[in-house]
């Protein structure tokens, strides 16, 4: 199995919060991973090419505005697929960590993949909850949708409690259908009405795409340091305070215990993104970097 790190959708340039990183777009850090029997399973989308030829009627002027993004055809997937040498056919999953506009853009682009995405997740979508957070228009096409029930809802209770099948490090988790073990939906409470993570077993450590549960990579340190910026983000777009905040604290011990077995990343940090696509200057940058 081979995994691509891909940046589908550099947005607005941030500074980081101490002395060496250079300033970067943040990203929209997706995954392409080559299985051995079910084709290519891509781990959210970023940005569609619908999104960059009609942003104000997919994306919406207030997102725009407030992320500054870059809108380059070349960052979409489906590009970035065809330059890997593949055909946008040949991603037979998507699995989705929620359904924000930057998350999911790219679904019209692979019409034939199923796609995987928590049930409450759907069900606030298409309920229209949280105006302005989803778009009808990534979904109008009519994705074969494969949900898992969580049966918590969008307040989730207290911690950040679900009921998911199978144990995963102390998360609950669930088996994407029709893929196999090496894939995991891991949820993680309070950003959205059903946000997961996405976790993929890379032979030597699982890596843990956290979507937005976290935005900066201090966050997951000691200091418990958000980004200034990004925190404007993170907290405005929160559906519940205190579960979000509960599942920061659970991926920091996970960090603490299991740091040697488990990678954990966020969606937009672009210094994360560099690391782990291991390329000077990957960061923000279109293109894709090989992790075997």
């Amino acid at each position: 199995m081979k995994i691509h790190h891909l940046n589908c959708g550099s947005v607005r340039t941030i500074d980081a919060t101490y002395d060496g990183p250079a300033a970067a777009p943040a990203v929209n850090h997706c995954l392409l991973v080559e299985t051995d029997r079910d084709g290519l399973v891509l781990v959210e989308t970023g940005l569609g090419l619908g999104d960059v030829r009609d942003p104000e009627g997919t994306l919406g002027a207030d997102w725009i505005e407030m992320a500054a993004p870059v809108l380059d055809e070349d960052e979409t997937a489906v590009r970035q697929v065809a330059r890997l040498g593949f055909d946008p056919s040949d991603v037979r999953h998507i699995l989705l960590t929620h359904l924000d506009v930057d998350h999911c853009g790219g679904l019209p682009d692979f019409p034939d993949a199923d796609v995987h995405v928590l049930a409450d997740e759907l069900a606030a979508a298409h309920a229209g909850t949280a105006s302005g957070r989803y778009r009808p228009a990534h979904w109008a096409h009519g994705p074969r949708w494969v949900t898992y029930a969580s049966g918590t809802g969008a307040e989730g209770g207290a911690g950040n409690h679900v009921r998911a099948p199978e144990d995963w490090f102390g998360f609950g988790s669930f088996r994407p259908r029709g893929l196999p073990p090496e894939f995991r939906l891991v949820p993680l409470g309070g950003h959205t009405a059903g946000h997961t993570g996405i976790a993929v077993d890379r032979g030597d450590r699982w890596l843990l795409h956290c979507g937005d549960a976290y935005y900066y990579h201090r966050e997951m340190g000691d200091a418990k340091e958000p980004h200034p910026l990004l925190d404007v983000v993170q907290t405005g777009s929160e559906v519940h305070r205190d579960l979000r905040l509960g599942t920061q604290a659970r991926l920091r011990e996970l960090v603490r215990e299991h740091g040697d077995r488990v990678e954990v990343f966020s969606a937009h940090d672009p210094w994360e993104y560099a690391r782990l696509a291991g390329a000077a200057g990957a960061a923000g940058a279109a293109g894709a970097a090989e992790v075997a």
